[in-house]
């Protein structure tokens, strides 16, 4: 049996040991929570290949960032599951202080469009509760939120 619940290869993962994998920790990998295993509880599926890959999380997701119509940002066609660490970059609010919008040991949905033309690389992601768009330079650097907002049930 597969130790995932979205049909990721945990074999290719260098984080498998500090993950714990989805069917072992009940879908909660990283101590966290993932969008995919609640999605697959919510609809009483073991996992993500019940739904016959049209996944109803990833698409109602795509369609909340297109509708969003954020100038610079491409039509969203896929998200990929991301531990929250790997995109939780830190930003400038307007009043000064620093701060990470997303749970580092969640698993959200997300995508990276990086321009041809060198600019900031634009970014989304997405847990349960929020959509997060930003742009950010090389490394992460002089990140900036473009929108954050609560999802809508």
């Amino acid at each position: 049996m597969n130790e995932t619940i979205c049909g990721a290869d945990c074999g290719l993962c260098p984080m498998q040991a500090a993950c714990g994998g989805c069917r072992k920790t009940g879908g909660h990998p990283f101590g966290g929570n993932c969008v995919l295993a609640e999605c697959c509880r919510d609809r009483g599926q073991t996992d993500c290949g019940a739904c016959g890959g049209a996944c109803a999380t990833k698409a109602a997701l795509i369609a909340e960032f297109n509708a969003l119509h954020i100038s610079g940002l491409p039509p969203v066609t896929d998200l990929n599951a991301l531990r929250g660490a790997f995109v939780n970059l830190e930003y400038t609010l307007p009043n000064g202080q620093k701060a990470k919008l997303l749970r580092d040991d969640d698993i959200c949905l997300g995508n990276l469009f990086q321009p041809e033309d060198g600019t900031r690389c634009l970014g989304i992601a997405a847990d349960d509760r929020y959509l997060l768009v930003c742009a950010f330079g090389p490394e992460g650097a002089d990140a900036e939120v473009l929108l954050w907002k609560r999802r809508t049930p």
